[in-house]
Parts: C-alpha cells; sequence; structure tokens
C-alpha cells in the first residue's frame, strides 16, 4: 500500500481533522459505553459527565508531559513554554499544535487523576474507579492508532521487499529530511507538495525510494480489539469485578504486553533507550505496568459483605 491520504477536509473557515476526530470518536464511544456501566452500578450521570472531563483533561496532560520528559526532554528543557503552547518560537515562531502525546503518560495522567476522582466525586476506592475506566480506555486505544495512521505516524521498522503487509508512508519524516524533500513537500502548501510525490511521473524516482514499513499502528489497533471484548465479557459476563483491581490488573497486562510486543517492529520514538540498550524506551515503560497488572490481578479480593 501507498499511504497519502489527505489529513483533514477544508471547510473553509476550519480544517477538521481526521486525528482530532479519532480522539472524538474516542471519548464518545467511551461515555456510551460507562453509561449502561454506571447505571448497573445505580450512579448517575452527574458523575459520569465528570468523569469524562477528568479523563479528557488528564489524558491529553499526561500524554503531553509524557511525551516531554520520556522523549524529549533533552529539547523541551530549553523551550518551556512549548510544553503547554502549541507554538514553536525558534528559528520561527509558528504554530504546530501539541505534536508529541505518549501513551504512557496518559496512563499515568488517567491513574493519578482517578485517585483523586475517585475521593472527591465518586466517595469509592480509586480501584472500583479504575476496573471500569479501563473498558472505555481499551476502546479508545483503538482509535487513536488509528488516527495514528492516518497521520502517517508511529510507525514500524522498514521491511524487504514489497510484502503484502508492507506500507510506503510518502510523508514518512525521516525519508524527506533526509533527502533534502523539505523544499518539496512544503512548497505551497505540504498537500500539494506530497501530492507531487505521487502524482508527478517527475517524482517516481523518489517515491520508488521511499521504503515499506510495518503498518505498526495498524496492527496495535487490532491487537487492542480483543482486550476491549475480554473486559466486556469479564464485567458484564461474570462477577471479577467484584474483586477490587482485577479488571484492572488484567487491563495492565494484556494491553502494556502488546505495545511491548510491537515496540520490536516500531521505528524507534527516541528517549531514553540509547543510555540503556536492550529494550526501546517503549518496552522499558511497559515493564512496570505489566508487573502492577500481575500485582493486582494476584492480590485482589472481593470486598467484605455485610
Amino acid at each position: 500500500m501507498i499511504w497519502n491520504p489527505i489529513e483533514s477536509l477544508d471547510l473553509g473557515i476550519l480544517h477538521l481533522r481526521f486525528y482530532s476526530m479519532t480522539w472524538l470518536l474516542a471519548f464518545t464511544c467511551g461515555w456510551y459505553i460507562t453509561k449502561p456501566i454506571f447505571a448497573k452500578e445505580k450512579e448517575s450521570l452527574v458523575k459520569l459527565e465528570s468523569l469524562l472531563i477528568w479523563t479528557v483533561l488528564a489524558t491529553f496532560l499526561g500524554a503531553r508531559l509524557g511525551h516531554v520528559f520520556f522523549y524529549q526532554w533533552d529539547y523541551f528543557q530549553n523551550h518551556l513554554l512549548e510544553i503547554l503552547l502549541p507554538f514553536r518560537f525558534e528559528p520561527e515562531f509558528e504554530f504546530t499544535g501539541f505534536q508529541g502525546l505518549a501513551s504512557h503518560g496518559a496512563a499515568i495522567g488517567i491513574i493519578v487523576s482517578m485517585y483523586f476522582f475517585s475521593k472527591k466525586i465518586m466517595e469509592k476506592p480509586i480501584l472500583w474507579v479504575l476496573d471500569r475506566i479501563v473498558i472505555p480506555v481499551s476502546c479508545g486505544a483503538i482509535f487513536i492508532r488509528i488516527g495514528n495512521f492516518i497521520n502517517s505516524e508511529i510507525y514500524g521498522k522498514i521491511v524487504a521487499g514489497q510484502p503484502f503487509y508492507g506500507v510506503k508512508f510518502v510523508k514518512e519524516e525521516e525519508f524527506w529530511r533526509t533527502n533534502n524533500l523539505f523544499e518539496l513537500t512544503h512548497s505551497q502548501t505540504a498537500k500539494e507538495g506530497f501530492h507531487k510525490l505521487t502524482n508527478d511521473p517527475a517524482y517516481a524516482d523518489i517515491l520508488a525510494q521511499i521504503p515499506y514499513r510495518h503498518p505498526a499502528q495498524l496492527y496495535e489497533a487490532i491487537l487492542y480489539i480483543p482486550v476491549f471484548l475480554i473486559l466486556l465479557f469479564l464485567y458484564w459476563k461474570t462477577n471479577v469485578s467484584e474483586k477490587k483491581g482485577f479488571l484492572f490488573g488484567v487491563f495492565l497486562i494484556l494491553l502494556w504486553s502488546i505495545r511491548f510486543m510491537i515496540e520490536s517492529v516500531k521505528e524507534s520514538q527516541g528517549g531514553f533507550e540509547s543510555a540503556l540498550g536492550m529494550f526501546s524506551t517503549g518496552q522499558w515503560l511497559s515493564i512496570p505496568f505489566i508487573l502492577m497488572g500481575f500485582f493486582f490481578v494476584v492480590t485482589a479480593q472481593r470486598p467484605v459483605r455485610n
């Protein structure tokens, strides 16, 4: 597959980005998945609305800070204003949006925020909240990885030849920067530049040089589907939700084991892997979550009934 999709719809006064739409779908589906859960638990929709707000803020803030500290601290320590502002100030002022969100940071942000949410809003143990929120979170992760695929980011390593699963990411940043194609891909508009690469015969040789890669984003999205279905089944068809921390532990084991496995075919995202070696940054960050998951599964206990 040669992958060079449009990334947004031009509506005149604004551009509707498909990546943003995947985030919107993630939170919308999360709402409808959690609503019957709250109804079953006899919890009010007011609390569910608060949960949505807390989750959105925690996800974005945690994901942003996670990327900053885990992957690009060498840069951001000298550009502190760019951490929470969607602008680049050097070498010239530029609106960039928030480029760089890390799922490990999002996980930490959600866990920390749910501690305060459980105390201030739900008035229930944090594990009660986490056991239920991991169900919509696992579904949302599917949409986010699809968004990454649309954006041609977080792609996989180069594969030899032209295997049926190989994808040629025309917007592969490493390729056009390495081959001095920045001027072409940003001529007039980036859209026109990338269009030339795939449609102008004069650039056929350049297009042929772009390597085929593992569509790691799609691998991850597909493998997250059974994680979501397993958690959904366990909650609705068994009584394991009564064991505080069990569903949360299962989520941590399954999702981060998949992430650890997919990292082996994913292009390096940088970070501290060069210092530690052996594993990628994403793999090192996944190990604590997996171990934590086994801890919660093993120690999960049913609440004492009167």
